[in-house]
């Protein structure tokens, strides 16, 4: 009986091995359901992150470029003069998702205060790691307006 039980196990084990990384190739078009899974989840982590005010957490989510660039305390800097939204969020969703020349873009609507922000997250993979290269606000608008 022990034995039944195990083949199974290995079998999914091993069919797991054999399929391809979600970003092993970013072929232009909508993001696969693993790709997104991926992607809200590292953006998830990053919102949370500034949530908690875990500045280095959030910090490392950005892709490697970006984390080059832009030092903890820039960083810091920036998301509390353009990014407020994303510190004092009540939530948010995410839209759609696509690749054009390798790069990522997720649409995600934050609601802060009496707001909902709509952003588009660019990012990025370097080395099979995803990262988050910008979020740009496109605009902002009530809730009795959503």
């Amino acid at each position: 009986m022990h034995r039944l039980i195990t083949l199974p196990i290995i079998a999914l084990m091993l069919a797991g091995c054999a399929q391809k990384p979600a970003f092993e190739e970013l072929a232009d078009g909508s993001c696969t359901g693993p790709q997104s899974k991926l992607i809200e989840a590292h953006i998830s982590g990053q919102i949370d992150a500034l949530s908690n005010k875990d500045w280095e957490l959030a910090h490392s989510f950005a892709s490697k470029d970006f984390q080059a660039a832009v030092a903890l305390d820039q960083f810091t800097f920036i998301i509390g003069a353009q990014y407020a939204m994303l510190v004092e969020n009540q939530g948010y969703q995410f839209d759609y998702c696509a690749i054009a020349n390798e790069i990522i873009k997720q649409e995600v609507k934050v609601t802060s205060g009496e707001q909902v922000f709509n952003l588009t997250y660019r990012l990025s993979v370097t080395d099979k790691i995803l990262g988050v290269d910008s979020a740009e606000v496109n605009k902002a608008e009530t809730q009795q307006n959503v």
